[in-house]
């Protein structure tokens, strides 16, 4: 089993369920070890996400052999009322598009 994350103190901009849906986004078959590991959360908190974009209509999993593929719902629109005019796509291209930056920033300076 992996490591517990450090906790983060204080509050944040994005929640945790954002954090695991760009995750998702970057690699719609990794493994709810590797999503935990990249959002520094416990699999079990992933796991009560991954069920509740599951259940509000964003996300769906596809069971294969012993592992899973997800597929976003990239036209959904996000939950809050101010933010009902963007969609879940329009999130993604934000976060995953930072992400991707950030990685090859680490690479380069590697």
């Amino acid at each position: 089993m992996g490591e517990v994350p450090e906790p983060h103190t204080g509050w944040t901009f994005l929640t945790n369920h954002a954090r695991v849906l760009a995750a998702i986004a970057s690699n719609q078959r990794r493994r709810v070890r590797d999503i935990a590991a990249h959002c520094r959360l416990t699999e079990r908190a992933v796991q009560k996400i991954i069920s509740d974009l599951e259940a509000d209509g964003y996300l769906t999993h596809r069971r294969e052999g012993r592992s899973n593929t997800y597929r976003i719902r990239p036209g959904s629109p996000l939950r809050h009322p101010a933010e009902a005019a963007l969609t879940v796509a329009d999130l993604l291209a934000l976060l995953v598009q930072h992400d991707a930056e950030h990685t090859d920033d680490a690479k380069r300076s590697g």
